[in-house]
């Protein structure tokens, strides 16, 4: 009898193992849902051109229009496998569009780390490849060949109060840095790669990205909009901080389910 009973616990062992390994070689899709916050303040529609937020620098200013994109979600799991799905997203928070993204790959379920990028790198920036960015309700989301070509990452537009007192529109403008200056134009790629940290993803894995729109104004750069406030597209090292703004915090992991 306990020669019957271990050759059925291997088997049932054996059996249940195979049934582990085929589960966890069949590829998932992970879904990724956009929010928006201030210093953790839920950023809702209603918010756009009401709500006054005051920035590090003590300025007083108001959000009427966020859209940014991000590319190249990339999953890289515990031995170093890499999956790319190359693709990118557009989010429209006023108008809440895109704001739910599956890219288009699977991954087999397991742990990743799992990073994106803010833009377009040099390698995908490329001027007229992605018509359908022209195409938008947005409005076209290309760069002047004059600025270097290419593509915006981020148009943050809005109303501050200056020292005056006054209520001034700026336009916080995110494309690759450009030095006019110099012949031929020197370009510089101020995109940056955003690591969220390590998720388990299994079926229905839906990941939260926040971004934290107080980030762009704080760290390591307190922006101050009564001197930058517009005409950013051509400012060198105006594009320069507010990449560096947006590598340190701006994005971090919020909620994961399953």
């Amino acid at each position: 009898m306990r020669k019957v009973a271990l050759i059925l616990v291997i088997v049932i062992v054996t059996f249940s193992c195979k049934k582990n390994d085929d589960t966890a070689l069949t590829p998932v899709s992970v879904s990724f849902n956009f929010t928006q916050n201030w210093d953790g303040s839920n950023i809702q529609n209603s918010d756009f051109e009401n709500t006054l937020y005051l920035n590090a620098f003590g300025t007083q200013q108001t959000i009427s229009k966020l859209v940014y994109l991000i590319s190249d979600i990339t999953f890289t799991d515990a031995a170093g496998t890499i999956y790319d799905a190359g693709d990118f997203n557009l989010v429209n928070a006023r108008q809440e569009t895109n704001l739910s993204f599956t890219p288009n790959i699977q991954v087999p379920p397991g742990d990743y780390l799992i990073s994106f990028t803010f833009g377009f790198d040099d390698e995908d920036n490329i001027d007229g490849a992605y018509p359908e960015l022209n195409q938008t309700a947005e409005g076209p989301w290309g760069v002047p060949a004059a600025l270097g070509g290419g593509y915006h990452y981020m148009r943050l537009e809005g109303k501050y109060n200056n020292t005056m007192g006054t209520n001034v529109g700026y336009a916080y403008h995110a494309i690759r840095a450009n030095d006019m200056s110099m012949t031929p134009l020197l370009l510089e790629d101020t995109s940056f790669v955003v690591n969220l940290g390590q998720v388990a993803v299994s079926n229905n894995t839906n990941v939260e990205i926040k971004m934290n729109v107080a980030e762009w104004f704080k760290n390591p750069n307190t922006w101050d909009l009564n001197t930058l406030f517009a005409s950013l597209m051509p400012n060198f090292e105006a594009q320069k901080m507010i990449s560096e703004n947006g590598a340190e915090r701006v994005f971090t992991l919020g909620a994961v389910t399953q």
